[in-house]
């Protein structure tokens, strides 16, 4: 379950973007699937609009195929935003999540700079130790992430993903530590092509239980991810990603795309 979680936590944030001299709004829909070895454990969807001015996303994560037969879980997340003059930034983000017959929603405002969340039902322990508020304060949601790190790839016309972004998701504040690895051409069912190759580390900092807090080999391993550009090279998205954490590792790829 953690392997699946951390390995799908950009997919939580696939957002693409447009560039910074937007001309149009656009409506972006993809279906995913994740699989370890040859089988599959996963599938996530997005849906995503992105305007001149502002932006809303959801996304939906289960486990499927081989994975559920272990585990009953799915996630549902949902954004929404403005692009202001340093990129994206979110206004609201929630997820509920669900695990057997138990359930819980988080719910995220981003008011002035800092973030501030609520859980139903409370959560028992906000971690040791908690996000505190300098931990709150100039973070980005999961989904807004990587529609920052897209933005920064649209805005530069491709250059190479650098940098660090603050992630905070409702309990959990982390750090996706990027490091650019060139362009590589790839092909999935969804998308082919020349795609821009970037690790992102897993670098948690509060708000973890004791339990949650990641093995070494599950962070020692990036994310990698190889972002494409779409809809004529307008907008960059997440195509593939893939961890090398835990047993055969996780893959995740476009399976289909849909824009307007």
């Amino acid at each position: 379950m953690r392997l699946i979680s951390i390995s799908l936590l950009c997919l939580l944030a696939a957002s693409p973007a447009l560039p910074v001299n937007r001309e149009a709004p656009l409506s972006i829909s993809a279906d995913y699937s994740a699989s370890v070895l040859v089988f599959r454990v996963g599938r996530v969807t997005l849906d995503a609009e992105l305007g001149r001015e502002d932006y809303a996303a959801s996304a939906h994560v289960e486990a499927a195929g081989l994975a559920a037969l272990f585990t009953d879980f799915d996630i549902d997340s949902d954004v929404t935003g403005r692009f202001g003059a340093h990129g994206p930034q979110p206004v609201s983000y929630g997820h509920t999540e669900r695990t057997g017959e138990k359930t819980r929603v988080i719910d995220v405002v981003f008011e002035e700079g800092l973030a501030h969340s609520t859980a139903t039902p409370e959560f028992s322990s906000w971690g040791e130790p908690p996000a505190s508020e300098a931990d709150r304060t100039g973070v980005v949601d999961p989904m807004t992430a990587t529609l920052l790190l897209s933005e920064m790839v649209a805005a530069s016309g491709g250059a190479p993903c650098e940098g660090s972004i603050p992630v905070f998701d409702g309990k959990q504040r982390y750090d996706l530590a990027l490091a650019s690895r060139g362009t590589e051409r790839i092909r999935t069912r969804g998308w082919r092509g020349e795609a821009l190759v970037c690790d992102a580390y897993y670098q948690p900092i509060s708000g973890y239980d004791e339990e949650d807090w990641p093995e070494p080999g599950e962070t020692r391993h990036p994310l990698r991810m190889w972002i494409a550009p779409i809809a004529d090279g307008t907008a960059f998205l997440p195509v593939r990603l893939h961890t090398r954490a835990g047993f055969g590792g996780v893959t995740v790829e476009l399976m289909e795309l849909r824009l307007e």
